[in-house]
């Protein structure tokens, strides 16, 4: 059973609360509308990629109208052609960082990319440059309420997973801890049907690129490094931003 991952709660913990669930929502519903036109269906039950993406939709709580929404505008025809791109490069004190976007124009998303990497402490690279160091991966995830450790990582095992964490959650910003279960890239649809059978509607169900080692990073690095997600994240056609950073709690009291 794998440790706990501190990045991915710092990357949770960092959230601009309103803002940045208003921009959740947003992707979320970008990500449906893309599954939906992409899979030429807005029928989950034949579009695995859109049955995902609502899955993830309906663990963030967002409203069932938005989902239909979301749905109804590719199924309506009035989308632009979008196209998955996974960029790659380094960030302070040398971590690969991973973006990944859904854009409908290639050159304003690379644009973009590079500029928020090189105004903050790093460098965009060649394609295969990162991704080497990262095992891509299925991931999902369970708030802890649904069930103990061990009872989540017999259930998981059960249901064709290869390996179950469980990461604290916050009492200060009453964040609960959360259960993330791996898979096999090519195993993520048929994992999560099975989990959900035994303990509900996931809280999130995505392909990941999982770091092999980690790298740590001092005070002044981390912050760097904070900016730069944070610009990255900001721009409307990034979908995800993974690093393989390591923060110690130390240093995010320093850094704030």
């Amino acid at each position: 059973m794998a440790g706990h991952s501190k990045w991915a709660n710092i990357q949770h913990r960092k959230g601009r609360q309103d803002k940045a669930r208003a921009k959740l929502f947003s992707r979320l519903s970008k990500e449906i509308t893309i599954a939906a036109k992409m899979g030429n269906s807005g029928d989950p039950a034949f579009n695995p990629r859109l049955r995902l993406a609502i899955a993830n939709a309906k663990g963030q709580s967002m409203p069932k109208d938005n989902i239909q929404r979301a749905i109804d505008k590719a199924m309506g025809g009035d989308v632009e052609a979008y196209e998955d791109i996974r960029y790659e490069g380094f960030g302070p004190g040398g971590v690969g960082v991973i973006v990944e976007v859904s854009t409908d124009n290639r050159n304003r998303a690379a644009s973009d990319t590079r500029a928020a990497f090189s105004k903050n402490g790093g460098n965009m690279g060649e394609t295969g440059s990162v991704a080497f160091m990262f095992d891509q991966v299925g991931e999902v995830r369970f708030d802890e309420s649904v069930g103990d450790a061990e009872t989540v990582f017999e259930g998981a095992i059960e249901a064709g997973a290869e390996d179950v964490a469980f990461e604290e959650g916050d009492e200060d910003e009453r964040e609960p801890g959360e259960h993330v279960i791996y898979t096999a890239r090519e195993d993520l649809g048929a994992v999560v049907e099975a989990l959900e059978g035994k303990f509900g509607d996931v809280k999130s169900a995505n392909l990941i690129w999982r770091p092999q080692n980690r790298i740590e990073l001092d005070a002044e690095k981390a912050a760097s490094l904070f900016r730069m997600i944070e610009a990255l994240e900001d721009l409307d056609d990034v979908q995800t931003v993974t690093t393989n950073a390591e923060v110690s709690d130390a240093v995010m009291e320093e850094v704030g």
